[in-house]
């Protein structure tokens, strides 16, 4: 038989799906448009990395380059002066990474034993226990400039890499705390109840169940503290200088090789230097934090 039945043309589902459309493409255009935007100063730095001087001076910042060199790229890394040492940016990226990766699992160690212990076991006066640690994270970090600067001084770790380091585990644990204990608070109480009743001490139950439900929270903390470590600019300029500093502070020191002169390409390519691994690990990581902080660290 052949189907002779003919369907009705609605001119409100057309109607519909033509707004739809157009509400998507309005949505995508302003997405696409301040993307552009905000990328805009990284593309530009990115393409003066690769200009000859004579080029940025004559033409301006925005401007796409007429001849590409990598030269600029290796004077940036190993020959250029800053702060009086002609050694690059190599010896201050070799600071930053020697400061962030001891104070990010350090601070993350601590954080995740902190958010365990008080959210899995009473003690008295815990709530002013993790009010104290967690007032770090609204306490402005100029307000710690000066007990900071006491401490270092009388342990004889001013002006040290070790010193930053002892600064950002202990700044970064209030942060690192507050997210493991609101994710903690998820894990069922019956549960620990139940490993302490089969003989299971503190730290049993730290390594046999709470280690292994953590991955989606450690990832959080790990790339929070990477980044921020990595960033920061105020502790590293006011605790160290010269051939201490982190490379935050040390690319704001460019010297122009004692002429006066600004090397804007070469600047360039030290900016990309020092903001490359963040970025790096927020390409390849930040699908895993967006999942962490959804799956309990922001309740």
């Amino acid at each position: 038989m052949v189907d002779t039945t003919h369907h009705a043309f609605d001119p409100l589902a057309t109607g519909s799906s033509a707004r739809q459309a157009r509400a998507k493409t309005i949505v995508y255009g302003l997405l696409g448009f301040f993307a552009l935007l905000y990328l805009s100063p990284l593309v530009i730095i990115l393409m003066n990395a690769y200009r000859p001087l004579e080029d940025i001076v004559r033409e301006g910042f925005i401007s796409l380059p007429e001849v590409m060199s990598w030269q600029y790229w290796g004077e940036a890394w190993s020959t250029f002066c800053i702060g009086g040492s002609c050694e690059g940016v190599s010896r201050y990226f070799s600071n930053t990474l020697m400061m962030t990766i001891p104070a990010t699992i350090l601070s993350t160690a601590f954080g995740v034993v902190n958010g365990y212990a008080l959210s899995k076991w009473r003690i008295k006066y815990d709530t002013w226990v993790f009010g104290l640690i967690t007032l770090g994270v609204f306490l402005p970090a100029q307000m710690t400039l000066l007990p900071w600067a006491f401490v270092l001084g009388k342990i004889g770790l001013s002006n040290t890499i070790a010193g930053l380091v002892l600064v950002h585990t202990v700044q970064g644990a209030s942060f690192t705390t507050l997210f493991c204990r609101n994710y903690f608070l998820a894990v069922p109480d019956d549960l620990i109840k139940a490993a302490r009743i089969d003989g299971a001490g503190f730290w049993r139950i730290f390594r046999r169940i709470m280690l292994p439900l953590s991955p989606p929270i450690l990832i959080v903390c790990v790339i929070w503290q990477f980044t921020g470590i990595w960033n920061e600019f105020l502790f590293g300029t006011v605790f160290t200088s010269g051939a201490n500093q982190p490379i935050t502070s040390a690319i704001v020191a460019f010297s122009g090789s004692g002429t006066g002169e600004r090397h804007y390409n070469v600047e360039a390519a030290s900016v990309i230097f020092a903001a490359l691994p963040p970025l790096l690990v927020y390409v390849f990581g930040g699908k895993y934090f967006v999942r962490g902080l959804t799956s309990g660290a922001v309740k």
